[in-house]
């Protein structure tokens, strides 16, 4: 479930509770707009949060990537092309023998959270500064 999802469901049994209330026009659209401020809020909360999370993992891996050792230069490329020549192998000639079928499916999670994570990192690290930007105006 998408968190901006998951935060507008919390909100709308308060927009249906004001929709539900005996009170006149005034006072119901004065309720929905407090409504909609928190939900904005909270929102805009969490994009900065997810900001702030993105910007701390950027500064790990960038000190990773200047070490001045190799290892901690080129782990993890390493561990991700390893994980990718197993699934690869498993592809082509099958799963190890004794590789159980619930450690295959974590390999493929692995490969999937590390290419996928780098990808979907490095767009929101060019997109939550604008949609902040956006947010703030």
């Amino acid at each position: 479930m998408n968190i901006l999802s998951f935060i507008t469901g919390i909100f709308k049994p308060v927009a249906d509770l004001v929709d539900d209330l005996t009170l006149s026009g005034e006072e119901k659209e004065q309720l929905r707009l407090a409504s909609l401020q928190l939900q904005f809020s909270t929102m805009q909360k969490l994009m900065e949060y997810e900001s702030t999370v993105l910007k701390a993992q950027q500064d790990v891996i960038t000190t990773e990537a200047k070490s001045e050792s190799p290892l901690t230069r080129s782990w993890r490329p390493v561990t991700m092309l390893t994980f990718l020549c197993l699934i690869v192998w498993t592809w082509i000639f099958g799963p190890p023998p004794n590789m159980p079928e619930e450690m295959l499916g974590r390999l493929f999670d692995i490969v999937y959270l590390g290419l996928g994570g780098y990808v979907v990192g490095r767009s929101a690290e060019k997109i939550v500064p604008t949609v902040m930007e956006a947010l703030r105006k």
